[in-house]
């Protein structure tokens, strides 16, 4: 840390991060990623001399009133100015009005396609807002897209079209299963039933998959992104798998789910709109976070608030500052910033589109690699082993498998 750093008042950083909870495995790999940043770039002086101080609130189950509670917390006694997060599912953007009227820059990993019309209902008062990663639907999109891709290069040989979809009851899962229903016919796939949508999670999901087995479908396809629920399904599932590709929503790249299913994951497939690829950035990344937070931790959720702590500290030097709440003139220097500079970070180029204020996914939206962030699909292994990156190009590093079970 440079002197300077060392005698100017520490610039505080919010993060709301679910530490308790279903999703308190995420919330830690984001509270890892986002003290990884500011470490680092405390150690390069800080923004313009000022050293970062992070600040952590738990948004324990993720509700809109815990989620506002946690932005009020961070405002009002802490004075931050910034919040950046990875996700919180529940709050549906209730916690922009706090930070609206604040007038703070907040930047979050929330997956939600409802950012876009917040943001365009109102650009001037939602100038601080910005989604660090492409919204949900794209999943949708992409992955029917993926499909298309792999059959037609030959890699496999469905033994029908149909695509069946299970969702959970969130409207990230429903958005996602909705998308992968629309994109369908677009590409020639059909759904033997319109998205199920499981209201309640089970712990028993034979009756289901039973009921998936008589449409005989070529894609079995689960929306539901917790990794414990989809571990429940995976293991149940393989009891007596049907002939069919298998797609687990995000949360089986997490640790836990490998460690519950163990070597029975094996071929599954799995995607993510923000992820780690395997080239030198990534794999430095990948190194650095597991000598610091242990071997058995998650750089490719960790990278999330990771790459926008980065981008936010370039945008706040730029622009000449950072500010607290109502700061707006600097602020929305800085958000200027972010939307005019994109930035190469771990993940991929985070370029916030001009209207949505989300980044720009990769091949989703542009055809362009070095323009977007990479729609990742992955394809488990062995317990032990990296999930394989098997698309898109240029970012694979492995090739697609049959699963063991086809």
């Amino acid at each position: 840390m440079t002197e300077a750093s060392t005698t100017q008042e520490p610039i505080p950083i919010g993060s709301m991060v679910p530490l308790s909870g279903t999703s308190a495995n995420d919330g830690r790999e984001f509270r890892n990623g986002l003290t990884l940043a500011v470490d680092e770039i405390n150690a390069e002086g800080g923004i313009l001399g000022r050293p970062l101080r992070p600040v952590f609130i738990d948004s324990g189950r993720q509700t809109a009133e815990e989620v506002v509670r946690a932005a009020r917390i961070l405002i009002r006694e802490h004075r931050v100015h910034a919040i950046i997060n990875g996700y919180n599912i529940g709050p549906q953007n209730s916690e922009y009005e706090p930070i609206a009227d604040a007038g703070v820059i907040y930047i979050h990993h929330n997956t939600l396609l409802q950012h876009h019309d917040t943001v365009a209902s109102d650009p001037d008062r939602y100038f601080g807002c910005f989604m660090g990663d492409p919204a949900e639907y794209w999943y949708g999109q992409g992955f029917i897209k993926f499909l298309s891709w792999l059959s037609e290069s030959g890699q496999w040989k469905p033994h029908n079209r149909r695509i069946a979809i299970l969702s959970g009851p969130k409207p990230y899962s429903i958005v996602i299963a909705n998308a992968m229903a629309s994109a369908s016919s677009e590409f020639g796939w059909q759904l033997p039933f319109p998205p199920r949508i499981i209201r309640t999670m089970v712990n028993d999901w034979r009756p289901i998959i039973e009921e998936v087995r008589r449409h005989d479908p070529a894609v079995l396809a689960v929306t539901q992104f917790h990794a414990g629920d989809l571990a429940k399904f995976h293991l149940q599932f393989m009891e007596a798998p049907m002939s069919c590709l298998v797609y687990l929503q995000y949360g089986a790249l997490h640790r836990t789910f490998s460690n519950i299913v163990g070597d029975k994951g094996r071929g599954a497939i799995v995607g993510t709109v923000i992820g780690l690829p395997r080239d030198e950035m990534g794999r430095h990344f990948a190194q650095t976070y597991k000598a610091k937070f242990g071997p058995h931790t998650t750089p490719e959720i960790g990278c999330q608030p990771y790459s926008s702590m980065h981008h936010y500290a370039i945008a706040a030097s730029v622009a000449g500052g950072t500010g607290g709440p109502g700061a707006f003139a600097i602020n929305r220097r800085i958000a200027k910033v972010l939307l005019n500079l994109p930035y190469r970070s771990v993940a991929g180029t985070v370029r916030y589109h001009p209207k949505w204020q989300a980044a720009v996914p990769y091949p989703d939206a542009t055809r362009d690699p070095s323009l977007g962030l990479p729609h990742l699909f992955y394809q488990l292994r062995e317990p032990e082993d990296p999930p394989a990156l098997i698309a898109p190009e240029p970012f694979a590093d492995a090739a697609f498998e049959l699963p063991p079970w086809l």
